[in-house]
């Protein structure tokens, strides 16, 4: 049954970090100056109630992993990092511009590219200067993306005292042949020295990232990868399916070739092994793609109906307002998404020229705010409501029509004003999201967009 599934509903889909979508954002309406006033808008509505949220993108690795989707430079010369971190001090002086008081930060992550890549030192100082002009919420939560072979002690400990009290490895997988494919060489001990590090040194939360439908892979890789993870037991998981878009990443998922990947039957089984052997030791699936133990705040957030889903993933918590900083980085204001240039010379020229440094976005319109709202409580809640008669919209009709017959498969739940995905139709909520896609069902793509659900 399960194969058939599969075969039936492996499509191409988004991942729902956003609604709408990036492929739909409706350009010709945006501008500068509708996202600074959506974002003023959101700060004002937010700031003193929820705090925001702040997303830091630092694009340098020392190499090229093929499997990676994310916008990087690659270069070995560390002599990029200040005048990168003046740049993005810049960009957030430029923001603080628009706000009558200091915002009060209540997430920060650090991702990339690798961030640490850059030295311990420069990464404290880019932390204090940020908090400068700005405060830290009550319960705040910092967290930074660290590489297993460059993550130091010096690193986890700068960090640490600025507040960060939260770190994900990217693991991927531990089998050589499938790292070879991949170029991203860590012995598993690598692994557990930056994990155990980092409990040493006071983090309350370590996470591991690992992928499952990587070149080369097998079932027998995923069950040693999920074996050599229970021995060190890190607090939270994200365990997805890699995504093979080298139309879009150009040649850095090009260094193999499809025939490489395993089949999304294969995939699907691998997932639900991991699945298995994560929940044997007492790991609870969250949303989609990722676990957590029952101690972690992503876990908790679940249970209180508080977890959120941006652009950075599932978080613990919600803010209105999501300000990004940095190359390719994306904001959002509940009101407005709002993305800054990829190559790093135009960011220092548009930053040298006092100018925030986006180059595309989007302002939802009503129809946009209340489907947004569906497809987050799906993707977070598994079940979504128009009982209250704001979340209805006119094209609701049909999206239920849409949804008949992933009803009879047994995916989803349909009540006279609400549905809920059932246990069977998790592994296919990006699909069921797609019926509510009103965007995408009125223009379906004429190329590959996205990665393929399963």
């Amino acid at each position: 049954m399960l194969k058939s599934l599969v075969n039936k509903y492996n499509i191409a889909g988004p991942r729902y970090t956003s609604y709408p979508t990036v492929p739909y954002w409706n350009q010709e309406s945006f501008s500068l100056k509708k996202w600074k006033s959506s974002l003023v808008q959101s700060f004002k509505e937010s700031n003193s109630k929820e705090g925001i949220s702040l997303y830091i993108h630092l694009p340098f690795c020392e190499s090229l992993c093929t499997f990676c989707g994310c916008n990087k430079r690659i270069t070995k010369q560390h002599n990029v990092e200040s005048p990168y971190i003046n740049a993005v001090l810049k960009e957030w002086n430029l923001y603080l511009e628009l706000f009558d008081e200091k915002p009060i930060i209540k997430e920060l992550h650090l991702g990339g590219g690798t961030p640490t890549f850059f030295s311990p030192e420069n990464l404290k100082h880019l932390i204090n200067e940020i908090f400068r002009h700005a405060e830290r919420a009550e319960n705040y939560e910092f967290s930074f993306e660290g590489h297993p072979n460059n993550t130091t002690r010096e690193h986890l400990q700068a960090l640490y005292d600025v507040g960060f009290r939260r770190v994900s490895y990217g693991v991927q997988d531990y089998n050589e042949t499938v790292q070879k494919a991949i170029h991203r060489i860590q012995p598993f001990e690598n692994v557990k020295r930056a994990t155990e590090l980092a409990r040493e040194i006071g983090y309350t939360s370590v996470g591991h990232d690992i992928i499952f439908g990587l070149p080369f892979q097998t079932l027998k890789h995923v069950e040693e990868t999920i074996l050599k993870t229970k021995a060190l037991l890190p607090d939270r998981l994200a365990f997805y399916s890699y995504a093979h878009v080298p139309w879009i990443k150009g040649n850095g998922q090009r260094g193999f070739s499809d025939s490489d990947l395993p089949s999304a039957e294969l995939k699907r089984n691998q997932y639900e092994l991991g699945k298995r052997l994560l929940a044997e030791v007492g790991y609870e699936e969250i949303g989609m793609d990722h676990f957590a133990l029952t101690t972690d705040s992503l876990y908790q957030s679940m249970e209180q109906g508080n977890l959120h889903r941006n652009f950075m993933g599932y978080t613990a918590s919600k803010t209105q307002a999501m300000i990004g900083l940095g190359v390719s980085s994306i904001s959002d204001s509940w009101y407005g998404f709002a993305q800054n240039v990829k190559d790093i010379e135009s960011y220092y020229n548009l930053l040298n020229d006092n100018v925030i440094p986006v180059y595309r976005g989007h302002i939802l319109n009503q129809e946009d705010l209340v489907v947004r709202r569906h497809i987050l409580n799906l993707m977070c809640k598994f079940k979504t409501s128009w009982e209250q008669g704001s979340l209805y919209f006119d094209a609701l009709p049909d999206t239920l029509i849409r949804l008949k017959e992933m009803e009879k498969d047994g995916l989803v739940e349909v009540r006279s004003n609400a549905i809920k995905v059932t246990a069977k139709g998790q592994p296919f909520v990006r699909n069921i999201c797609m019926a509510f896609d009103v965007l995408l069902q009125r223009k379906q793509p004429d190329t590959q967009l996205f990665s393929m659900t399963v």
